[in-house]
């Protein structure tokens, strides 16, 4: 999310950190710079104004103490204004009420209202443990609820049934009362949207909030609306008592103007972003890691917390402990590596939340190649039969080498030498590993020393690394 917006400040980064002293004329071409940049975002003009008039107040006033540089000291106004614009630390859904605590759901039509229902569900059943129940109060949109219906199924909580013949209204009363005789800790109601802001729209929502009392009413928004967002906050802010947002599509191609204008046109926090299309792409807003994003200064705790999400822990020691032990790595071994690859959400994914430093060695082109390398290879180990993966030798050594190998192309639908080439680079890995028993990484890390680091390692040359599968 937010790539244009994320390189032009981050080159902005690199040009004022070495910087001798701050200056009225540095800090007028950094803010000058900074303009352009959150208006080629689709930031709004007022936000813009105001962001770029605290940061020259701060600047201009600001004294370089201890070891910072003057630079370093500009990216730090920068990166805390940032934070302030799009709403300080984190916020998460308040269930301080009578059960059902109840949240209603507001937006247009299109922002992903729908399946962002399904997964908060899924988020307060997995980190908050809660029993949750949900509605659907859409009856225009052809399968609205049945589409409420499937993603809840997905998300593991339990859904209201309602039909299009029934008012909103009625519908809303009914799922409350279902909510307190069954013991329902929340209860969230997905209501209907439009194409644009109308009367009749408004005046439906304000009816249910009127029902409903809900504990939070989060207006969900689309990230690649742009200014549009920025409109529509103001509508329903002024409809409804707004407490929260959450923003839709990060994953998308958007500029980053939605997140950085919402909060301040509403008033309200962001609390959560849709991150991928997973029932679990839900992540909890943080407004200091994504000002990080933004600079280009990566999210490494996010990082972290998406690989130890989606590791399995217990096979990753096993391998760690296959490797120092010397034991034979087997094609099921690498097979295995790929998946857990996979589970983290991909290269894209993880490459997102690095430093732009390291981030930018690589290119789109590399990493949707590499991307696809890792699900054809993981395709040709699985035209493999279970004894050939784990006894890897049947197809380097032998007289039916090459048959094995012309019908694992042909099921995996490759060339042959597609085969030998995955065939090849697990050997190399196999190599590795095995000048890894013992003490003899030390030994290894020394020779690389001598090679030029890192350029001693198979594929790890120049440009884009070499993955190893």
């Amino acid at each position: 999310m937010a790539s244009a917006l994320s390189e032009r400040l981050s080159k902005l980064v690199k040009s004022i950190s070495g910087q001798a002293r701050i200056t009225e004329s540095n800090v007028a071409d950094m803010l000058r710079e900074v303009r352009m940049a959150l208006l080629e975002a689709d930031v709004a003009l007022p936000v813009v104004r105001d962001f770029v008039a605290r940061v020259k107040e701060k600047a201009l006033g600001q004294e370089v103490v201890g070891s910072l540089k003057p630079g370093e000291a500009l990216v730090g106004i920068v990166n805390r204004e940032l934070v302030a614009t799009i709403g300080e630390g984190v916020s998460d859904i308040n269930l301080a009420a009578q059960p059902p605590a109840v949240i209603l759901m507001a937006g247009l039509q299109g922002v992903g209202k729908t399946t962002t229902t399904a997964k908060l569900a899924k988020h307060l059943i997995t980190k908050r443990k809660k029993k949750v129940l949900t509605v659907s109060g859409d009856v225009y949109r052809p399968a609205a609820i049945e589409q409420l219906k499937t993603v809840t199924a997905q998300a593991g909580a339990e859904w209201f049934p309602s039909d299009p013949s029934q008012k909103p209204a009625d519908i809303a009363r009914a799922a409350i009362n279902f909510a307190k005789n069954h013991y329902f800790d929340v209860l969230l109601v997905d209501t209907a949207g439009r194409l644009a802001i109308d009367e009749q729209l408004m005046k439906e929502i304000q009816e249910l909030h009127g029902i409903l009392n809900p504990v939070e009413t989060l207006f969900v928004v689309d990230a690649m609306q742009g200014q549009d967002a920025i409109n529509t906050a103001k509508a329903f802010k002024d409809a409804l008592p707004l407490t929260g947002i959450i923003l839709t599509k990060t994953d998308g191609d958007s500029r980053g103007g939605a997140a950085l204008s919402v909060k301040q046109i509403t008033g309200v926090p962001i609390k959560f972003a849709g991150v991928s299309e997973k029932i679990d792409g839900l992540e909890v807003f943080d407004a200091e890691r994504f000002a990080g994003r933004i600079l280009g200064m990566g999210d490494i705790l996010a990082l972290v917390e998406q690989v130890t999400q989606n590791v399995d822990l217990a096979a990753a020691q096993k391998m760690a402990e296959k490797i120092k032990s010397g034991d034979g790595f087997t094609l099921q071994d690498f097979l295995e590596q790929i998946q857990q690859m996979k589970k983290m959400g991909g290269l894209s994914s993880m490459m997102d939340k690095l430093p732009s430093q390291l981030a930018g060695k690589a290119s789109e082109a590399d990493l949707s190649r590499a991307e696809k390398d890792i699900v054809r290879k993981e395709g040709i180990i699985n035209s493999m039969s279970m004894k050939e993966r784990r006894n890897p030798g049947l197809l380097f050594d032998g007289k039916t080498k090459a048959s094995r190998k012309r019908r694992i192309a042909q099921g995996a639908g490759v060339q042959i030498q597609e085969v030998n080439r995955l065939l090849n680079e697990f050997d190399q890995m196999r190599d590795m590993m095995k000048k890894m028993k013992g003490g003899g990484m030390m030994k290894m890390m020394k020779k690389l020393g001598g090679m030029g680091g890192m350029k001693g390692l198979p594929g790890m040359g120049g440009g884009m690394p070499k993955l190893p599968f």
